[in-house]
């Protein structure tokens, strides 16, 4: 059963970023005129704003962002009951505590990760399923290959950002994660951060033996 127009366009806009109305009717096979009421109404129910952008000389464009009620109707893991659990080993078993709690996530995540990957002989063939593990975890991932034979992989979507922000051993578990899953042939570089203000994580990977600066 495909999703309603509504839910298409604000996936559309969480995947993608901020769009105009003609690059939305292009993505979801109808007329700019189309996509811009959709818009109109998402705006009315405060789901997403106008952005005016000039482009050279030109006139302004718009685009339309999602608000942070948009950003709400995407799934956070019940990140109350999570910040909850993580003040409560804080408490109780102090920094060392949940030092412990996230090691022990990582050895886990990476015992799954690993085992899934079991036959991805290349390094492109990981990649792509470490993009499927994470988009079924709810991170909303994709890659591509650069033009230099290195990859990029994105996560549009954070369900533990809230967890992350007052935790941030977990973003770096996650980042030695990538690179012990990827193996030692994968060179890994986290380029966009959520935390740090950006719209996405994103993860430059290239092989070991290539520059950073190549």
């Amino acid at each position: 059963m495909s999703r309603p127009t509504d839910e298409r366009l604000l996936y559309l806009i969480k995947s993608r970023g901020p769009v105009t109305a003609r690059d939305a009717g292009a993505a979801l096979a109808m007329t700019p005129a189309g996509a811009q009421q959709w818009l109109a109404k998402l705006a009315g129910e405060g789901l997403v704003a106008p952005e005016d952008r000039r482009h050279g000389r030109g006139r302004p464009r718009r685009y339309w962002a999602l608000t942070e009620r948009g950003h709400a109707r995407f799934p956070d893991r019940h990140s109350d009951l999570t910040l909850d659990m993580l003040a409560s080993t804080r408490a109780v078993f102090g920094a060392e505590g949940l030092d412990r709690l996230i090691a022990h996530r990582e050895a886990e995540t990476l015992a799954r990760y690993r085992a899934a990957m079991a036959g991805c002989a290349s390094l492109d063939a990981r990649v792509a399923k470490l993009a499927d593990l994470r988009s079924a975890e709810g991170y909303m991932a994709n890659w591509h290959r650069t033009d230099d034979s290195s990859f990029v992989l994105v996560e549009n979507h954070c369900p533990i950002c809230a967890a992350a922000a007052v935790c941030q051993g977990l973003c770096r578990s996650e980042l030695a994660i990538f690179r012990a899953v990827l193996g030692p042939d994968a060179r890994v570089e986290r380029t966009e951060h959520v935390l740090e203000g950006a719209r996405r994580c994103a993860y430059a990977i290239g092989h070991a033996e290539q520059r950073a600066d190549a």
